[in-house]
């Protein structure tokens, strides 16, 4: 029987990475590596035979897990110092012959959580500036629409003007006892 090798699964899950690969079938002994970069800087690996699972993990950032069907590399707490190219391998040891591959490359971009806060905030303020300074535009306007409105009044109304004494006034009689 030739090993057979299916495609991995990418989720994105309560803000970790989920690449789960079904495990190789017709094989007793495999090792599955997650490589970052062009480098391939190995981050964690997982090593099955009959008789037990070796997790390995270089990084904080990098868990393994593993079920009778599939292998799951989880990546945790990403950061945007994360983005890179990440690169899955199999090894397979029993049965013979070793067989070495690249299962396959998947780009991961992280956007910072801190950029998403600054974005939103910065928003915010220039709404708010924004709003103030409309407020500020119709107070002035209003205070002198009020201004020239009791100028007019005033002017309109005024019964003790400068010119009341002037008018012809016909002199009151005085009586006479």
């Amino acid at each position: 029987d030739q090993a057979h090798v299916s495609d991995a699964q990418v989720e994105f899950e309560n803000g970790n990475f989920h690449f789960t690969f079904p495990n190789p079938k017709n094989v007793s002994e495999f090792s599955m590596t997650l490589f970052k970069g062009h480098e391939k800087e190995k981050i964690c690996a997982l090593h099955l035979n009959k008789e037990r699972v070796i997790s390995e993990s270089n990084v904080t950032y990098c868990q393994t897990q593993n079920s009778s069907n599939s292998t799951t590399f989880i990546l945790k707490n990403l950061e945007r110092k994360h983005i890179d190219i990440y690169t899955y391998g199999l090894e397979i040891f029993l049965p013979p012959p070793y067989i070495e591959c690249c299962l396959k490359e998947t780009y991961l971009y992280v956007q910072d959580k801190q950029d998403c806060f600054s974005l939103g905030l910065v928003s915010w303020i220039i709404i708010g500036v924004i709003i103030f300074a409309i407020s500020c535009v119709c107070c002035v306007v209003a205070c002198c629409l009020r201004s020239k409105n009791q100028k007019c009044d005033s002017n309109s109304h005024e019964y003790n003007s400068e010119y009341m004494p002037m008018a012809a006034v016909n002199a009151a009689k005085k009586p006479r006892i």
